[in-house]
Protein backbone atom coordinates (compact mmCIF):
# COMPACT_ATOMS: atom_id res chain seq x y z
CA UNK A 1 0.00 0.00 0.00
CA UNK A 2 1.27 3.41 -0.89
CA UNK A 3 -0.12 7.05 0.05
CA UNK A 4 -1.41 9.07 -3.16
CA UNK A 5 -3.11 13.20 -2.72
CA UNK A 6 -6.28 13.47 -4.22
CA UNK A 7 -7.24 17.02 -5.21
CA UNK A 8 -10.48 19.28 -5.23
CA UNK A 9 -11.54 22.61 -5.43
CA UNK A 10 -14.76 25.02 -5.93
CA UNK A 11 -15.96 28.30 -5.65
CA UNK A 12 -18.49 30.18 -4.23
CA UNK A 13 -20.36 33.53 -4.86
CA UNK A 14 -20.92 34.81 -1.47
CA UNK A 15 -18.91 34.04 1.90
CA UNK A 16 -21.79 32.62 3.71
CA UNK A 17 -21.65 29.83 6.02
CA UNK A 18 -24.91 28.01 3.70
CA UNK A 19 -22.62 28.67 0.45
CA UNK A 20 -19.51 27.23 1.54
CA UNK A 21 -21.34 23.98 3.33
CA UNK A 22 -23.19 23.40 -0.14
CA UNK A 23 -19.52 24.11 -2.08
CA UNK A 24 -18.20 21.77 0.15
CA UNK A 25 -20.43 19.04 0.29
CA UNK A 26 -20.75 18.64 -3.47
CA UNK A 27 -17.08 18.72 -4.03
CA UNK A 28 -16.38 16.31 -1.48
CA UNK A 29 -19.39 13.95 -2.14
CA UNK A 30 -18.18 13.95 -5.60
CA UNK A 31 -14.37 12.89 -4.60
CA UNK A 32 -15.94 10.37 -2.84
CA UNK A 33 -17.64 8.92 -5.62
CA UNK A 34 -14.83 9.55 -8.42
CA UNK A 35 -12.95 7.68 -6.11
CA UNK A 36 -14.67 5.32 -4.71
CA UNK A 37 -13.03 6.56 -1.13
CA UNK A 38 -13.45 4.79 1.70
CA UNK A 39 -12.99 6.87 5.21
CA UNK A 40 -11.08 4.18 6.80
CA UNK A 41 -7.85 4.16 4.20
CA UNK A 42 -7.70 8.28 4.38
CA UNK A 43 -5.12 9.57 6.42
CA UNK A 44 -5.95 13.06 6.63
CA UNK A 45 -7.80 15.90 4.81
CA UNK A 46 -6.55 19.56 4.34
CA UNK A 47 -8.48 22.36 3.91
CA UNK A 48 -8.13 25.65 2.49
CA UNK A 49 -9.77 28.59 2.02
CA UNK A 50 -9.15 32.15 -0.02
CA UNK A 51 -8.82 35.41 2.20
CA UNK A 52 -12.38 36.59 1.19
CA UNK A 53 -13.82 33.19 2.60
CA UNK A 54 -14.09 32.82 6.53
CA UNK A 55 -17.88 32.22 7.30
CA UNK A 56 -17.29 28.53 8.24
CA UNK A 57 -15.09 25.73 8.44
CA UNK A 58 -15.31 23.24 5.23
CA UNK A 59 -14.15 20.25 7.61
CA UNK A 60 -17.24 21.07 9.82
CA UNK A 61 -19.43 19.94 7.62
CA UNK A 62 -18.16 16.91 6.25
CA UNK A 63 -18.10 15.66 9.67
CA UNK A 64 -21.17 16.56 10.36
CA UNK A 65 -23.23 16.20 7.04
CA UNK A 66 -20.83 13.04 5.28
CA UNK A 67 -20.56 11.35 8.91
CA UNK A 68 -16.34 11.74 8.33
CA UNK A 69 -15.73 11.61 12.09
CA UNK A 70 -12.29 9.25 11.72
CA UNK A 71 -10.52 11.43 10.20
CA UNK A 72 -8.07 13.93 10.96
CA UNK A 73 -8.98 17.33 9.31
CA UNK A 74 -7.50 20.96 9.27
CA UNK A 75 -8.42 24.28 7.48
CA UNK A 76 -6.05 26.37 6.86
CA UNK A 77 -5.85 30.19 4.48
CA UNK A 78 -4.83 30.13 0.95
CA UNK A 79 -1.74 31.80 0.30
CA UNK A 80 -2.63 35.66 -0.90
CA UNK A 81 -1.69 35.58 -4.47
CA UNK A 82 -2.32 39.01 -6.48
CA UNK A 83 -4.89 38.13 -9.47
CA UNK A 84 -5.73 34.47 -8.37
CA UNK A 85 -9.01 33.01 -7.96
CA UNK A 86 -11.80 34.36 -5.23
CA UNK A 87 -13.95 32.44 -3.06
CA UNK A 88 -12.20 29.64 -3.45
CA UNK A 89 -12.23 26.40 -1.02
CA UNK A 90 -9.50 23.85 -2.01
CA UNK A 91 -9.16 20.45 -0.41
CA UNK A 92 -6.33 17.71 -0.63
CA UNK A 93 -7.56 13.99 0.58
CA UNK A 94 -4.22 11.99 1.22
CA UNK A 95 -5.00 8.76 0.93
CA UNK A 96 -3.65 4.88 1.35
CA UNK A 97 -4.14 2.95 -1.55
CA UNK A 98 -2.97 0.38 -4.03
CA UNK A 99 -0.05 1.28 -6.50
CA UNK A 100 -2.26 1.27 -9.77
CA UNK A 101 -5.18 3.82 -7.77
CA UNK A 102 -5.38 6.61 -9.87
CA UNK A 103 -6.81 9.56 -8.36
CA UNK A 104 -9.40 11.41 -9.79
CA UNK A 105 -9.58 15.31 -9.20
CA UNK A 106 -12.67 17.50 -8.83
CA UNK A 107 -12.90 20.83 -10.00
CA UNK A 108 -16.02 22.81 -9.80
CA UNK A 109 -17.65 25.75 -10.63
CA UNK A 110 -15.18 29.17 -11.36
CA UNK A 111 -12.29 26.62 -10.22
CA UNK A 112 -12.34 24.50 -13.44
CA UNK A 113 -10.54 27.59 -14.43
CA UNK A 114 -6.98 26.11 -12.23
CA UNK A 115 -6.89 23.41 -14.67
CA UNK A 116 -6.65 25.04 -17.42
Amino acid sequence: MITKGIRGATTVNQNTADEIKSATIEMFSMLIKENNLDENYVSHVIFTMTKDLNAAYPAKFVRKDLGWNKTAFICEQELDIEDSLEKCIRVLIVYNCEKDFEPQFVYLHNAKDLRK
